[in-house]
């Protein structure tokens, strides 16, 4: 079994290598908030729920699920908003993978209908759903048909471009000195226009 790295806490790492939910959450909430932090949510979550059957989630009261994932320390920034797209999430998985997390990955004919499953989940635009394929390539060797070319750059060999590419702190620093550079270049480029 592979030991997922990414939330830099041994054992927020090894839900995400063990529990395909808790996976599949941390990216969702990976956004705005420091990569290794969003990671850990899901471990959060089984502190306080104990739990991370998506059935169980879905069922929750909403306001009584918002308190949980906000209640400092939060799951993120913005803890009742997360709240909420973690139980739509739930909702989804429950009712179109059988509960199974992973039967997102381990049951798509091809990387072309992987990306339009992750695509048509709760908070998951184009690109998150590609970090999230490249993480799955690169971390878990789920390579479905056509993975490369659908992935893109995030598939490089190499690139130190997301999440897909941290292993350990070093990897860490990598990605978000890519990230701190791409910004800089994209503010660049559009004070130049």
């Amino acid at each position: 079994m592979t030991t997922l790295r990414i939330a830099q806490d041994e054992r927020a790492d090894e839900l995400l290598s063990t529990d395909p939910f808790a996976l599949l959450v941390g990216m969702l909430l990976d956004q705005q908030y420091p990569m290794e932090h969003a990671f850990r949510g899901p471990a959060k979550i089984m502190d306080r729920f104990g739990s991370l059957d998506p059935a169980r989630i879905a069922e929750q009261d909403p306001e009584a699920w918002a308190d949980l994932c906000s209640t400092p320390p939060a799951i993120h920034r913005y803890g009742r908003s997360m709240a909420g797209r973690v139980q739509e999430l739930a909702v989804v998985v429950r009712d179109q993978y059988e509960g199974d997390a992973s039967r997102l990955w381990t049951t798509a004919g091809d990387a072309g209908e992987l990306l339009r499953r992750l695509q048509a989940l709760p908070g998951f635009g184009q690109q998150k759903a590609r970090i999230f394929a490249a993480l799955l390539g690169k971390q878990l060797n789920v390579r479905p048909a056509g993975w490369r070319e659908a992935i893109g750059p995030y598939a490089e060999d190499g690139s130190r471009r997301s999440v897909a590419d941290v292993v350990g702190p070093e990897s860490l620093q990598q990605v978000r000195d890519f990230k701190k550079a791409a910004k800089k270049q994209a503010k660049a480029a559009a004070a130049g226009d």
